[in-house]
């Protein structure tokens, strides 16, 4: 495991324009894959699925409502 080509939850929402609890909540969907590092749990994304994840998205369009949280301003 090259660390290098893993981004951390945080990073994976910045690169892919989310919050970090959407990432968290693809991840537990399903829609995302991470791996785990050992000693804490911590969530680790490859770079390249998320890339992929990115195409598919792209390719079909915007995720479905189901997947998009309302902002605040929304809920209020």
């Amino acid at each position: 495991m090259n660390l290098r080509d893993y981004l951390r939850t945080s990073e994976a929402a910045n690169f892919l324009g989310v919050s970090p609890g959407t990432v968290r909540n693809w991840d537990r969907q399903g829609k995302l894959r991470s791996r785990r590092l050992p000693h804490n749990g911590y969530r680790l994304f490859l770079r390249s699925d998320l890339e992929a994840f990115l195409r598919e998205v792209e390719r079909q369009g915007e995720p479905s409502d189901k997947t998009r949280r309302s902002s605040r301003r929304d809920r209020a």
